[in-house]
């Protein structure tokens, strides 16, 4: 029924915004990351956009790109996966990091939603695996798994497991040892970069 939506941001809260357009305000769902990369209360905003209808609500999941509308719709066909555990999916890491670690049979990433055990996770693998391509997925792998070793050295460093991420999401892409990955996170932590 909905495929975008282009409004006002109205508000930004903890799990959705609001879009105001055409004088209604349509409450769209939405990940972390996507509220995070949105622009600023009163600017225009767009979103692609999935309507969920149970018994009881209609609901509006939307995203900022058609890329990950086409994976939370991939999420959502699986069973036992909802909209909820669906954006939780998607609210992980990047997409190209989820497509890997499915196309390369990696269940750790997506247990590390709340709600996906091993199973569920396997689950998704399974049914999605042919519906996505990734492109040098392995490459994604070990780098991911480095940057989960990364992340875990900061936390248990005493940094708060958000701020290990940021640092992460800033390391130049030439840096592929652990070693050097920590230590340029150290560096973006500590300020001096």
């Amino acid at each position: 029924m909905f495929y975008s939506i282009t409004g006002k941001l109205a508000s930004k809260k903890e799990n959705f915004a609001v879009v105001e357009t055409g004088g209604i305000g349509f409450k769209v769902f939405t990940t972390t990351r996507v509220l995070e990369a949105l622009p600023s209360v009163g600017q225009t905003t767009h979103f692609f956009c999935s309507l969920c209808v149970r018994e009881d609500r209609l609901d509006l999941y939307g995203f900022l790109t058609e890329q990950e509308l086409r994976f939370f719709e991939l999420f959502n066909s699986v069973a036992g996966i909802g909209p909820k555990t669906a954006l939780g999916l998607l609210s992980i890491d990047k997409i190209e990091n989820i497509a890997a670690a499915i196309s390369e049979n990696r269940p750790d990433l997506l247990t590390r939603v709340s709600g996906v055990g091993r199973k569920t996770a396997e689950r998704v693998i399974l049914e999605l695996k042919n519906k996505v391509s990734s492109l040098g997925a392995s490459g994604i792998i070990e780098r991911q798994e480095t940057d989960a070793d990364v992340e875990e050295t900061l936390v248990n460093l005493g940094y708060q497991r958000k701020a290990a991420r940021d640092a992460l999401s800033k390391l130049p892409p030439e840096k592929q040892k652990l070693e050097e990955r920590v230590k340029e996170a150290l560096k973006i932590l500590s300020g001096r970069k």
